[in-house]
């Protein structure tokens, strides 16, 4: 077998035979199980958090059809899952899109690949801790019977201050590893799950309490994606819907770190499917729920109040669970805090792969002797979203929408891309394993990471009207636009010199592109002297 020391000056040339494998990076093996995995990806995903920042955006695209959007954006969610099943069982690596974008299209591609990852994490870390900070305060002013304790988080500097402190908590929690990491995730995760449960069916039955003149009863049209008004409003409320499911692959990340599966499907294999399962019926039913309560009207609890689009659970919490409205509010700030936490696995394993295979720095890829933890990578995430969010607090009217509307971008991109890598790897292995495997390496894969990518685009060109979003606009030009195509520009400008500084990646000398036919690298081909 042999070997390539990641560690040793680049040779002047390197054929692609000698390199064309994955290998281990230093993380831990054999830490997390089927259920820890689904923990960590429930506690990403966060769906006290999300919802109450997705349905208000949601609603305010497609009204009653909210419900049919996050039903459809369900759709490519599962056909890209499936390509990432795939591409994971044959190569499991940290670098999940990344990796695979770079064995199936080349380096470029792959670099723009791990690049939107990390660009969407960073986006959604800097959204989770907005949102932490309003319901931190929320929960004080609960708490302390104090309205005026709830405004604090409208002032921008106390905002800021404590936004960064939520960061650097989350940050050091990952720092200690994924043994922490999986701990704190069991309780917060449990907490706000049987919280979420309760406020769902107390929407239900809200809905047809007379003394609620916005509550309506649910009807089958609500579940209709074909009358929502224009394609627009559709793409519009499909990026939303992606960003509500989107964080499940985080689960894929961990990939050298999970216990050896006894099935077919490896262990995060099973987790990841199992957690898009559980997101449907929370997400749909959650949506359902909450547009027959609040209605789309511009009263206090109404979907149609511009005043509570961007943090929809804020107003309704008393309204629906009255005295209990702590425990609604207290559970979104801990799905907030716990996903900035579990969030931070993403990017962090992305930069460490990109980093490992030179296709970026080599100090990012330095792996924490105690801890096993990737903490340069996590600092560097951390850090940037904190400038992000401090930066957007001050030039947006509404941060946490227009955040989460770029987001949606960002995930389309990546995660079309990805998407696209199983069909152009199986191309020929797949053919030969029968019809099962073109439908589910192939077809299903293919047609999903097209939608999204027709999504990415239409978003995007729509994303330049100074109305999109929150109606933020820089010179005329719609805020969430400039947001998405400068995160691109700043990518593309990074990979340019980090291939004039470090070649040898980009020529593909650290990572062949082959296809599943031709490819060697199940199992790890060249080692880096940091052991498995």
């Amino acid at each position: 077998m042999a070997k390539y020391d990641l560690n040793a000056p680049e040779p002047a040339t390197r054929t692609l035979d000698s390199v064309s494998g994955i290998s281990k990076k230093g993380l831990p093996s054999g830490t997390v199980g089927v259920l820890g995995a689904l923990v960590i990806g429930l506690s990403t995903c966060a769906p006290a958090y999300t919802l109450t920042a997705a349905v208000g955006p949601a609603a305010s695209e497609v009204g009653y059809q909210t419900p049919a959007i996050f039903l459809m954006g369900f759709i490519p969610m599962l056909l890209v899952a499936l390509g990432y099943r795939a591409l994971n069982t044959a190569m499991p690596d940290s670098g999940t899109s990344f990796t695979w974008a770079t064995r199936a299209f080349g380096p470029w591609i792959g670099w723009m690949a791990g690049w939107g990852l990390i660009a969407a994490t960073v986006l959604v870390l800097s959204n989770l801790a907005g949102i932490a900070v309003e319901f931190l305060f929320q929960s004080l002013s609960i708490l302390m019977n104090d309205h005026s304790i709830a405004e604090l988080a409208t002032n921008k500097f106390i905002n800021i201050a404590v936004c960064l402190g939520f960061m650097a908590l989350a940050t050091f929690i990952s720092y200690r590893g994924m043994t922490s990491t999986k701990i704190f995730q069991y309780v917060t995760v449990v907490f706000q799950m049987a919280v979420m449960i309760w406020f769902i069916v107390a929407m239900f039955v809200g809905s047809g309490d007379p003394a609620n003149v916005e509550g309506r009863t649910p009807e089958l049209s609500w579940f209709n994606p074909f009358e929502v008004s224009s394609f627009s409003a559709f793409a519009a409320g499909i990026a939303v819907s992606i960003f509500v499911y989107w964080g499940w692959d985080t689960v894929l990340t961990m990939g050298e770190e999970t216990k050896p599966s006894k099935g077919r499907l490896s262990t995060e294999s099973k987790a990841a499917m199992i957690l898009i399962g559980i997101l449907l019926v929370l997400y749909v039913g959650t949506a359902t729920a909450t547009v027959a309560y609040a209605g789309l009207g511009d009263g206090p609890t109404g979907l149609g109040n511009s005043a509570i689009v961007e943090n929809v659970f804020a107003a309704l919490a008393h309204p629906v669970m009255g005295p209990a409205a702590i425990l609604l509010s207290l559970a979104i700030l801990v799905s907030a805090m716990a996903s900035i936490n579990s969030t931070a696995i993403s990017p962090a394993r992305t930069l460490l792969a990109m980093s490992h295979y030179r296709a970026l720095p080599a100090a990012i890829k330095r792996v924490h002797p105690k801890y096993k933890s990737p903490h340069i990578a996590l600092l560097l995430s951390s850090i940037v979203a904190s400038v992000f969010y401090a930066v957007m607090r001050f030039i947006s009217e509404d941060v946490l929408w227009d955040t989460i509307t770029a987001l949606g971008m960002m995930v389309c991109f990546y995660y079309g891309i990805t998407a696209l890598a199983s069909p152009w790897y199986f191309r020929k292995t797949a053919v030969r394993e029968g019809v099962g495997s073109v439908i589910s390496k192939l077809v299903l894969p293919g047609i999903g990471g097209l939608l999204l990518l027709i999504v990415f685009v239409k978003t995007t060109i729509d994303a330049m009207d100074p109305e999109a979003g929150s109606g933020s606009s820089i010179a005329g030009v719609g805020l969430v636009g400039i947001i998405g195509v400068a995160v691109l520009a700043i990518g593309v400008v990074l990979m340019l010199l980090q291939a004039k500084a470090s070649p040898a990646f980009f020529r593909g000398g650290v990572l062949a592109r082959v296809d599943a036919s031709s490819d060697t690298s199940a199992m790890p081909v060249f080692d880096d002297g940091l052991g498995s």
